[in-house]
């Protein structure tokens, strides 16, 4: 128990420096944990068996106590019946004495039970007192177990953010965007370069083939014109 205690305050130097030697205060932690449901079930052992004790005792304190109204409830009897001359007086007498030595004996005896009940109930208070602790103390750890684990991410996360903030100053992210920026510009030109390429190149390929088809149809007119016998117009005016 002092142990996770001196763990769970992590605000203190000396547990700072006890924790860094550890190699890994986790599972000492957790460990210490296993430690505390063992002495927890050992605990619940003993109460147990102290109630059990004490559940028997109660129950002989009754039954002693029983005997023991019994006893006196019967030595009256008696006694009437030798008043009334329904027993001999000396037989009656002799049972009651007896009766009586019978009901110190258990007076006696109810003397110690009742003393035994009495510091069984105390013994079942304190280890009922000590269980719940156990068991409070525990869900505590775990409580605390978790909120360190997820202390212990976000302390190393940070660490590892903080530490790449430090290798990068002002300049160099200004320096890193300048040049960003400079090659977006490039990459944008080159692109217009390749799109007015290739606008070009499609127009000039449209032109020559619309050319090559016009030739080929003049061609294919002037010869079916003279495949019929037909004068071209053009060539009439050309040979006059």
């Amino acid at each position: 128990m002092n142990v996770l205690k001196r763990l769970f305050k992590i605000g203190q130097a000396e547990t700072n420096s006890a924790i860094d030697k550890l190699e890994d205060p986790i599972k000492m932690i957790e460990q210490g944990l296993r430690d505390m449901h063992e002495n927890q079930d050992r605990a619940l052992k003993a109460l147990a068996e102290v109630k059990a004790m004490h559940i028997r005792r109660s129950r002989e304190l009754k039954e002693s106590i029983s005997q023991e109204e019994d006893l006196q409830n019967k030595s009256v009897l008696l006694l009437k019946k030798a008043q009334t001359g329904e027993l001999d007086k000396t037989e009656a007498d002799n049972f009651v004495k007896e009766n009586l030595r019978r009901k110190a004996k258990l007076s006696q005896e109810i003397k110690l039970i009742t003393e035994d009940v009495s510091n069984l109930e105390k013994q079942v208070a304190s280890l009922e007192q000590n269980v719940n602790r156990i068991k409070a103390g525990i869900k505590q750890w775990e409580n605390e177990l978790g909120t360190l684990r997820a202390r212990i991410k976000v302390s190393s996360a940070t660490q590892k953010i903080n530490k790449q903030m430090t290798n990068m100053d002002s300049t160099s992210v200004v320096s890193m965007l300048e040049r960003m920026k400079d090659k977006v510009i490039q990459d944008e030109a080159l692109a217009e370069a390749y799109g007015e390429m290739a606008e070009s190149s499609i127009t000039h390929e449209e032109k020559l083939k619309k050319a090559l088809e016009d030739i080929s149809v003049e061609d294919e007119l002037a010869q079916m014109k003279r495949n019929m016998g037909l004068s071209d117009s053009k060539e009439q005016s050309e040979n006059t």
